[in-house]
């Protein structure tokens, strides 16, 4: 896929039944999108943005994790440019943001454009999710009108604020074909299959769960379902029975440390110190196969009976959490990108598993470690299509993060023979925390 546009006509033709969305209601329903409904509501949307004048315009997107907010970002990503900002900043930080990329409209969550309102110009075009809703449904749209919008893939069609390497926010743009192209790289290593189903946790405004947890997934003709906050996750994982779940270190970690007690506790008594002593997969392999089969039965079960694979970046995790849950019988893949890389630089996969490492260079991408000291430590460089366009009006700053034509992370690491990738470090003292937030 070149575009966003192709993802979402090629998955109405080849999965158009399928469920793409899986919504809860107010009421406690559901409501199913499904494929061909998604495209229906893209060429509604990219219609009625056209019509109000928003071609080639700047476009912020602000809220929760829901159908609306990728709606709204897949086609103000079409007929211009989208803005994805940080729900949990203060009102003014988004206005600024806006202010900065010069968007022409937001579209939000109501609370958001209460607040927003007084505070930005009387021009600039705001409508909430629901009414983002109803204009997917009620406007007619011009298919050919949108199809005839030109996607180049090296003009700016997404722009992210970042805190970056530096510690100072910087737009970091990015084309279309830039996220499309490691789609194509992950999923040429990581199989996700139509009968898939994901929870989306993590903050869509990060091209981690963008990209990995949502367009990647439309892309196969997966499903999507949203989190309703981090204390529910535990309710919506029995409740959805997803098969594959994006997180950062802090989630699995979490899951880990309750799973391993509620193990111990209600394992037979025989077991339970070596449970109490001793890590999941050293303590498995180590009680007869009828018990660790019923075991890893309950485990699946308490996250919804069909999960089989975590994906797991954005912090440093714990390989021994990798081999625990690896001995439950649900792979975890750790990988390593950035947001100007859209974002996966490197990954476990379906054909390499190193749970010390954060993988091998995917598909399309080419990594190398800039003048390695004794120990083979030096920054990671990276070259690739997924590569971001550059930094938004700061051209110093983008030729300070390219070499030659590779980018400079800012990262420190070292590759061994298998050209497995390990993170040591940063060049400057950013702290990463577990849940990914520097």
């Amino acid at each position: 896929f070149l575009n966003f546009r192709e993802i979402i006509n090629h998955s109405a033709k080849k999965f158009g039944n399928r469920t793409a969305f899986q919504i809860k209601n107010s009421d406690g329903s559901y409501l199913n999108i499904t494929y061909k409904n998604l495209k229906e509501r893209f060429y509604a949307l990219s219609s009625n943005f056209l019509s109000m004048g928003l071609g080639g315009k700047r476009i912020a997107i602000v809220g929760r994790n829901c159908f609306e907010w990728i709606l709204s970002y897949i086609c103000a990503a079409t007929v211009g440019v989208a803005v994805p900002i940080d729900k949990e900043l203060h009102s003014e930080d988004i206005r600024d943001f806006m202010n900065s990329a010069e968007c022409e409209a937001v579209c939000a969550e109501s609370k958001f454009i209460s607040e927003l309102k007084p505070m930005i110009a009387e021009n600039i075009k705001c409508m909430d999710f629901d009414d983002i809703s109803q204009r997917s449904v009620s406007f007619l749209p011009k298919e050919s009108e949108v199809d005839n919008i030109t996607l180049p893939k090296d003009e700016m069609q997404i722009l992210i604020f970042t805190s970056g390497t530096t510690g100072n926010s910087k737009g970091v743009c990015l084309s279309q074909y830039n996220i499309c192209s490691n789609i194509h790289s992950t999923v040429s290593v990581v199989r996700i299959k139509p009968d898939d189903k994901t929870l989306s946790i993590l903050p869509l405004h990060h091209t981690y769960e963008c990209t990995l947890n949502c367009l990647l997934l439309l892309s196969r003709g997966a499903c999507i379902t949203y989190n309703d906050g981090l204390t529910k996750i535990q309710k919506n994982l029995t409740e959805y029975s997803p098969t594959v779940l994006v997180v950062v270190p802090a989630i699995l970690n979490l899951l880990n440390r309750r799973i391993s007690k509620a193990i111990a506790k209600d394992c037979p008594d025989k077991f339970k110190e070596l449970f109490e002593t001793k890590s999941l997969a050293e303590a498995l392999p180590k009680i007869p196969a009828i018990i660790r089969k019923v075991i890893c039965a309950k485990v699946k079960k308490s996250l919804g009976g069909k999960i089989r694979l975590f994906i797991v970046g954005a912090a440093e995790l714990d390989p021994a959490i990798v081999n625990d849950f690896h001995a439950l019988g649900i792979k975890t893949l750790q990988g390593y990108g950035l947001t100007e890389c859209s974002p996966l630089l490197a990954g476990n996969s379906d054909f390499y598993l190193n749970a010390a490492s954060t993988g091998i260079a995917v598909p399309g991408v080419s990594l190398k470690i800039d003048s390695p000291n004794e120990d083979g430590i030096g920054e990671i460089l990276a070259k690739g299509d997924n590569i971001m366009l550059g930094y938004y009006r700061d051209q110093e700053a983008t030729d300070r993060v390219f070499n030659d034509g590779w980018f400079c992370t800012g990262d420190l690491g070292c590759m061994d023979n298998d050209g497995s990738l390990y993170i040591k470090g940063r060049r400057k003292n950013v702290i990463v925390t577990a849940n990914g937030k520097n």
